[in-house]
């Protein structure tokens, strides 16, 4: 597989980790979701981040997921594997593991005792020489961090670490970073390196028109950040807003903090993607009233894509 480059630009879709109701890794779903992903047309795949529970799995269930999805994409994807962890020994560990496996790349956030630009650049640079050769993406999502990187930071490490060729943006509001880091590399003042972006894909569209290369996120519809990324990069602009406003409700549904995951693995486990919607635990559920929610979120979603022939 080749590995991850600058250049790397589409869907990326974090992907869930599917457990069984006893809260052991349901290795069957791991298989149908990833099939499951590829057929939605993604162009890679992120796994072990922050919404795939990368915490409540042990070191080796860890590379035995890695395995088992590199294995299952049998090099058609990139695979990116989040290493994130409280040291550096551990990150490094990881990440040449699954980069023996076949992985592209790997993905690293901050801790949150970062608190200043020099640490953050500190860190980063140490990650760079942790990883040696390995390609690696800068995750930026303060809200679940606490970590806020300014753009002149993040500059500053594309100058330095040449290994860093991707930005996970997840800042929020920061299309401002995004119109800051594009002209920066546009003057030639830094590389252009490749801009993905999370937050569920609640402003993919507006991430799109700012320069941003693609999406990496997890939603219940793929196919909605794939539709998206695909219409702006044809120049359709208004079928990407199209696309995008019929999966809005649902979308803004799978943002709150607690419930948002227990909304996407149960519409995934509503798909026959994984058999169990369950979270490991620590972990929360969908009460009725929100699954009733999420019901009538479903049924005006197909009316709404029905009424646009999407």
């Amino acid at each position: 597989m080749p590995l991850l480059t600058e250049d790397a630009k589409g869907v990326y879709v974090i992907a869930v980790t599917p457990f069984t109701d006893a809260g052991e890794v349901d290795w069957n779903s791991v298989d149908r979701m990833v099939d499951f992903y590829e057929e939605k047309g993604v162009t890679g795949m992120t796994i072990l981040g922050l919404l795939g529970e990368a915490p409540k799995l042990t070191s080796e269930e860890s590379r035995a997921i890695a395995k088992r999805v590199i294995d299952r994409v049998a090099g058609r994807l990139p695979i990116v594997v989040g290493v994130t962890a409280p040291g550096l020994a551990p990150m490094r560990e990881l990440a040449a593991s699954v980069m023996d496996l076949g992985a592209a790349g790997v993905m690293v956030a901050p801790p949150w005792t970062t608190k200043t630009d020099d640490q953050a650049y500190a860190f980063y640079a140490s990650v760079g020489d942790a990883l040696g050769k390995t390609p690696w993406v800068l995750q930026d999502y303060p809200l679940t961090t606490n970590v806020t990187i300014a753009p002149k930071v993040i500059e500053r490490i594309i100058k330095d670490v040449p290994t860093c060729v991707m930005l996970k943006h997840e800042d929020w509001p920061g299309l401002s970073k995004i119109t800051a880091l594009r002209a920066s590399s546009d003057k030639g003042e830094t590389r252009r390196i490749s801009i993905l972006c999370g937050n569920g894909g609640l402003f993919l569209p507006e991430e799109m028109g700012r320069g941003a290369d693609g999406a990496m996120t997890g939603f219940c519809y793929p196919e909605m950040m794939v539709g998206v990324v695909e219409s702006y990069a044809k120049g359709d602009v208004q079928r990407a807003h199209d696309i995008f406003d019929a999966y809005l409700p649902l979308v803004r549904y799978e943002q709150q903090p607690g419930i948002g995951l227990s909304a996407r693995k149960y519409v995934l486990a509503k798909r026959g993607v994984i058999a169990s919607s369950a979270l490991r635990k620590p972990g929360g559920a969908l009460s009725k009233g929100d699954i009733a929610d999420v019901e009538l979120l479903l049924a005006r979603q197909d009316k709404r894509i029905a009424e646009l022939g999407l």
